[in-house]
Parts: C-alpha cells; sequence; structure tokens
C-alpha cells in the first residue's frame, strides 16, 4: 500500500462525531483541556495583542488590573456557560444549533462562523510567517500595511498555510497533543525573552520593575494613529476577546469530550499564562524594540521576538501561530461540514485551510486584530445566548428546547429574530450611541436573552404538537 492511500485511510478513518454524542469511551480527562487551552492561548495572538495595548498607550496599573478581572470573567465563562451546555449536550455547536434554529438558518450562521474562524486562523498563519521570513530578509508588515508586500511573502504564508491545515486535517486528538507538547516550551520561552530584556530596559532589580513598567513599557501615550485604552478597554477586551468560544458557545465543540463541566476551568491556563503572562512579557518585548528602534512601526512579532531571544524566540512565534490556528481551522472545517453531513470533515478542513492561508497574505488582519476578534465574537455572541437559553431555561418555562428538530421545520423564526434584533441593536450603540466595539457585547448579550424569550413564546404559542425533550447526559 502506497503511503498516499495510507494516508488516506488515516484521514478517512478520523470520527469527530460530528451529528452525535460523544460517547463515554471517548471522552477526554482534564489533561487535555488544560494542555489545548494552554496551548491555543498562549500563541500567536498574543505576540499581537500585548504589543498592540503598549500602542494604545494603556498604563502599567490598568493593563494589570484589567486583565485581572478580564481573564478572571472569561474563565467563569467557559465555566458555567460553555462547559455545562457541553456537558447536557454533548454536541458540536452547529449540530446543536441546527436541532433549535433549523437547518437554512445553520447554513448561513456556519458560513459566517466559518469565515471568521478562517480569518483569525489566518491572522495566525501570518504572525508565524513573519518568523520565517527572519532569514530571507523579507521585508516585515507595518502599523499601517493593508496588502502584501512581496511575491516572497506569499510563499512564505502558503508553506506555513500548508502546514497547518494538514495538522488541523486530523482532528482533535492530534491537535490536542501538539498543543501539550508545544505549550510549556513556549510559555517558557515568553518568560525568558521578557526577564532577559529587562535590563536593556534599565531594570537590574525587583524593585526598579514598577517604575519603569509605568514610565517606559506601559507609560499610558498611545503610538501616532492609535486611539486611547483604558481600565475598561482592557477589562472588557480581556473578557470578550474569546466572546465568541465561551459566551459564543463555540467552545461546545471542545468541551463536549470532557468528562464534567468544571473542565470549562482549564481555560485558566490559557487566560493567566496566555492572556496576562505572555501578553504582558510581549508588551516588554515591543517596548524594548520601540524604544531601540526610535518609534519604528514596524509591526512583525518575528522580528521582535528574535531581537529578544534570538532563534528561539523566532521558533516561537512559528509554533505559537500553529498552536492558534490548528483548533481554530478546525473549528471552521466542523462548522463548513455541517453543512452537508457527508463531506468528509478532512477535505473541508483542506478547503478551509486553503481560504484562510489566501485571508492569511493580507497584513491588515494582523494589524486589526484587537477590532477583529471583538468583532467576530459580537457576531456570535447572540447565537450562544440562544443556545443557552434552549437547554436551560425555555423548558422551565413552559416551551420546548430543540423547536426545529421537534417540529421538523427548516427555519425557526425567534432564532432569526434574536440574532438580527441583537446585532443592529449593538450597531445603534456604536454608530449613535458612539459605544468602542470592545464594549458591546454585554448589553448585546442581554437583548439576546430577551428577544429570544419572547419570540420563543410567541411563535410556539401558535405550534402545536410539540413536546419537550430530554437532550442527553452523562
Amino acid at each position: 500500500m502506497s503511503s498516499t492511500q495510507n494516508l488516506k485511510q488515516r484521514l478517512e478513518a478520523v470520527n469527530e462525531y460530528e451529528r452525535t454524542p460523544i460517547p463515554k469511551n471517548k471522552l477526554k480527562g482534564w489533561k487535555s483541556f488544560i494542555g489545548t487551552y494552554a496551548g491555543e492561548h498562549t500563541a500567536g495572538t498574543e505576540f499581537v495583542i500585548g504589543p498592540l495595548f503598549v500602542a494604545h498607550g494603556a498604563t502599567a496599573g490598568d493593563l494589570v488590573s484589567g486583565l485581572l478581572v478580564g481573564n478572571i470573567l472569561a474563565i467563569l465563562s467557559w465555566a458555567f456557560f460553555t462547559g455545562k451546555v457541553a456537558m447536557k449536550t454533548r454536541t458540536t455547536l452547529y449540530y446543536q444549533l441546527e436541532k433549535i434554529a433549523g437547518n437554512r438558518f445553520t447554513l448561513v450562521y456556519n458560513v459566517v462562523n466559518a469565515a471568521l474562524f478562517c480569518f483569525l486562523a489566518g491572522a495566525m498563519i501570518a504572525v508565524s510567517a513573519t518568523a520565517v521570513g527572519i532569514p530571507f530578509n523579507l521585508a516585515m508588515p507595518s502599523l499601517t500595511d493593508i496588502y502584501p508586500s512581496s511575491v516572497g511573502w506569499i510563499v512564505t504564508v502558503f508553506g506555513i498555510g500548508a502546514i497547518t491545515t494538514f495538522v488541523a486535517m486530523f482532528g482533535f486528538n492530534v491537535i490536542s497533543k501538539f498543543a501539550n507538547i508545544a505549550a510549556p516550551w513556549m510559555i517558557m520561552i515568553f518568560i525568558a525573552a521578557a526577564v532577559g530584556v529587562l535590563p536593556r530596559l534599565g531594570i537590574t532589580s525587583f524593585s526598579d520593575f514598577w517604575p519603569v513598567a509605568e514610565t517606559t513599557i506601559w507609560n499610558g501615550v498611545p503610538l501616532e494613529g492609535q486611539s486611547k485604552f483604558t481600565f475598561w478597554h482592557i477589562m472588557f477586551f480581556a473578557w470578550f476577546c474569546n466572546m465568541g468560544m465561551h459566551i459564543g458557545m463555540a467552545d461546545m465543540s471542545l468541551l463536549r469530550y470532557a468528562k464534567k463541566w468544571t473542565y470549562g476551568f482549564s481555560s485558566g491556563t490559557g487566560m493567566f499564562l496566555g492572556h496576562f503572562i505572555a501578553w504582558m512579557a510581549s508588551g516588554i518585548l515591543y517596548s524594548l524594540f520601540l524604544l531601540e528602534s526610535k518609534g519604528s512601526l514596524v509591526f512583525a512579532p518575528g522580528p521582535i521576538a528574535y531581537e529578544a531571544a534570538g532563534i528561539a524566540g523566532a521558533v516561537c512565534v512559528v509554533i505559537a501561530g500553529w498552536t492558534t490556528a490548528n483548533p481554530t481551522l478546525y473549528r471552521a472545517g466542523l462548522a463548513i461540514q455541517s453543512i452537508n453531513p457527508k463531506w468528509k470533515t478532512w477535505k473541508v478542513t483542506l478547503f478551509v485551510g486553503l481560504v484562510t492561508t489566501i485571508a492569511a497574505c493580507f497584513p491588515a488582519l494582523v494589524m486589526q486584530l484587537l477590532e477583529f476578534v471583538a468583532l467576530y465574537g459580537l457576531v456570535l455572541m447572540p447565537l450562544g445566548a440562544v443556545i443557552f437559553m434552549d437547554v436551560f431555561v425555555l423548558p422551565k418555562i413552559g416551551l420546548v428546547s430543540n423547536y426545529a428538530e421537534l417540529t421538523k421545520s427548516h427555519f425557526n423564526p425567534a432564532v432569526g429574530i434574536t440574532w438580527i434584533v441583537s446585532l443592529i441593536f449593538c450597531l445603534g450603540l456604536n454608530i449613535w450611541g458612539g459605544i468602542e466595539i470592545f464594549f458591546l457585547g454585554l448589553p448585546g448579550w442581554f437583548v439576546a436573552v430577551i428577544v429570544y424569550l419572547l419570540s420563543s413564546k410567541i411563535i410556539q404559542k401558535k405550534t402545536t404538537n410539540v413536546s419537550p425533550t430530554i437532550p442527553l447526559t452523562y
């Protein structure tokens, strides 16, 4: 048997239980989730987000307090929202939403969902490419770049994209193993690189750190063309930068493998090793880069890490991009595959990998990452509210869950109304209320909850021959 045939057989054998609950013998222990969350959230985005806090003029006090509060709220959201729903249903977000909303609605939603995940994974492939391009002296993107700057950049991105897609095609097991191997090493590189450059910033003792942090690293002065960030920006961003994954329920696809809902607290490894330590560490590296380059607008995580930690820093950027892009591509593949269950997940992942790689050629994805992750979470948030209320609240107020499945309907109007009204409300707050995108998720969630409950009550009152179902539990 040829190696190509053997590879195809292995891919065909991958079963991700896209339309059935996870069997008991396939459930995983806490170590799988600790490694996955640490690997995914101590990753490529951290080399972008940490420096952007510096660029937006956050103060040291606002950064530390904002990250502390925001990350705790994010962990609680993963456990009490996503973990509990995943435990109750044991299904992917996409299949659960189909049972609630109908396949016509989920067709639209899944395409939007997959596109957003592709763009996020693309940003991480671009981050890795900034490190791979160092030996070839590739022109690196700046804060104002939108389009690819050279053929060399495109070739590098496609090479990274091919490797990332190949790993994602093998499913959750391989992704989890990859993250468990990479995460501990990456975390140490982040810490070692930041500690190693402290003397170059004038920090030679523990007592020196905070004064220098306030005056040199996070001095409260935004770079030219960048808006000013406060405690509230940082707190809400730390909470909602992964809103699509916890409150938006995308991580049902991962946590459905958990033996207990409390494994949602495993996200703490990602939040505090990645979204606290790594964001601060990468901010330290970027502040040194700005100091020694006299305010250059070049914004390339690869060279920044290489200047601080040499080859190890550059390799860390490459691996970090992979560990975020891999599970993100996996989610995008599940979203598209759910449109037609006959499609093989690995083939769909191959397709979304190509789309992702093309998107990664455009540096604007990286430069606008803060705004993009806030937008993608906001778009997915109303459907997370729908799923949570459908699973836990509707049966308690005399309404049925999984309305589309029970009525054999292709479309549940209550879900469509909720999505549209919530997004229009958030858009109105942004345009006419002047509220920045980082703050829209919280009021938007409550609007989604109210609209879904009211519209479900009206629609189900007009429907007969439906009865509650009891979701599968363990």
